[in-house]
């Protein structure tokens, strides 16, 4: 049964940080494209950042020098290291793994920023 269980939301304020994580279980993750996601009330889910299997990342520009992908294929695990948080970054964040036959999302968990 495949897997993908995020961690890490929380309330932060305003300038604050906070890491996500993702940990996949029954797929070979090593050999996934790994994205993360947001989706706030009223807006479409947009792609936050994405990490290939060998390493090359990509970042929307709204998240560009804030925001980090990085993966751990030994443990299985896709973060987001996210710093500089602002209260539009405030969304439910959602992991997703892809090869070009499988596409599997994570729940969510739910990032809030706020004073």
């Amino acid at each position: 049964q495949v897997q993908l269980v995020e961690s890490g939301g929380g309330l932060v304020q305003p300038g604050g940080s906070l890491r996500l994580s993702c940990a996949a279980s029954g797929i070979t993750f090593r050999a996934y494209t790994m994205y993360w996601y947001r989706q706030s009330p009223g807006n479409q889910r947009e792609l936050v950042a994405s990490i290939t299997s060998g390493g090359r990342t990509n970042y929307a520009d709204s998240v560009k020098g804030r925001f980090a992908i990085s993966r751990d294929n030994a443990r299985n695990t896709v973060y987001l290291q996210m710093d500089s948080l602002k209260p539009e970054d405030t969304a439910i964040y959602y992991c997703n793994g892809r090869n070009s036959v499988n596409d599997y999302w994570g729940q969510g968990t739910q990032v809030t920023v706020s004073s």
